[in-house]
C-alpha cells in the first residue's frame, strides 16, 4: 500500500497513487476539489460505498453522487442526458454543479464534472467516482485536508493534501434536472442562470 498522506502535487504521480489505491476493494479517498474536499471511491465498489457512509456517519437513505470526466460518458451506464441534464452540462461542466438527471432504471442520479486538475486525472485513470464533501454529517464542510480528516469517524484508505481552501469556499450548486422543470436543491459555489 502506498503512502497514507501525500501532496497533491505533481498532479500525475499523485493521481496514479490514488489510482492504485482505490484499485483495492473497499477503498476509499480524500481529495481536495475546486469546492470543499471530498470522499471518492470506485463506482461498482459497494464495500467502499458502505465505508463512505461511516465515515461520514450518513443515513444510507441520501444516496452518494458521481465524479465524472467526461459527463458524455453517463449514457453508457443509463443516464438520460438529453433535455434538462445536457443543457446545463453543456453550458457548466466541467465546474462546481451538481446535476440530477433521470435514469433508465426510474430514479435519479446526481452527477458532477469537476474543473479540479488533479480530480480530472484521477477520474481518467479510475472511471466515474462515487464521492460526497469530506465532513461529519451535518457539519461544516472542511477546507483542508488535516481538518477533514479530524472530523471523520474513521480513516480513508488514502488523503491527498491539496492545501487549504479559501475561507467561505462551499459545495457545488445541486440542480434538480430530472423533470420539465429545473429546481435548485442547494445554492452553492455556481450561480446558475434558469
Amino acid at each position: 500500500m502506498k503512502d497514507f498522506f501525500v501532496k497533491a502535487v505533481p498532479v500525475a504521480e499523485c493521481a496514479a497513487q490514488v489510482a492504485d489505491v482505490l484499485e483495492h476493494p473497499g477503498s476509499v479517498a480524500l481529495v481536495p476539489t475546486e469546492t470543499v474536499y471530498g470522499l471518492v471511491a470506485r463506482v461498482g465498489d459497494e464495500a467502499a460505498y458502505r465505508k463512505i457512509f461511516e465515515l461520514k456517519q450518513r443515513s444510507e437513505a441520501k444516496v452518494l453522487g458521481w465524479f465524472v470526466a467526461d459527463w458524455h460518458s453517463l449514457s453508457d451506464y443509463g443516464v438520460q442526458l438529453s433535455g434538462l441534464p445536457e443543457k446545463l452540462a453543456e453550458k457548466y461542466c466541467p465546474g462546481a454543479i451538481t446535476i440530477i438527471a433521470p435514469t433508465d432504471k426510474g430514479t435519479t442520479l446526481g452527477f458532477r464534472s469537476p474543473a479540479h486538475p488533479l480530480l480530472q486525472e484521477i477520474l481518467k485513470l479510475t472511471g466515474p467516482l462515487y464521492q460526497t464533501s469530506a465532513n461529519l454529517s451535518g457539519e461544516p464542510d472542511p477546507l483542508d485536508a488535516e481538518s477533514a480528516l479530524a472530523q471523520l469517524s474513521g480513516k480513508p484508505d488514502i488523503a491527498v493534501d491539496g492545501g487549504r481552501l479559501p475561507e467561505g469556499a462551499q459545495g457545488s450548486t445541486v440542480v434538480d434536472a430530472a423533470g420539465t422543470e429545473l429546481h435548485i436543491l442547494r445554492q452553492g459555489a455556481l450561480e446558475i442562470e434558469l
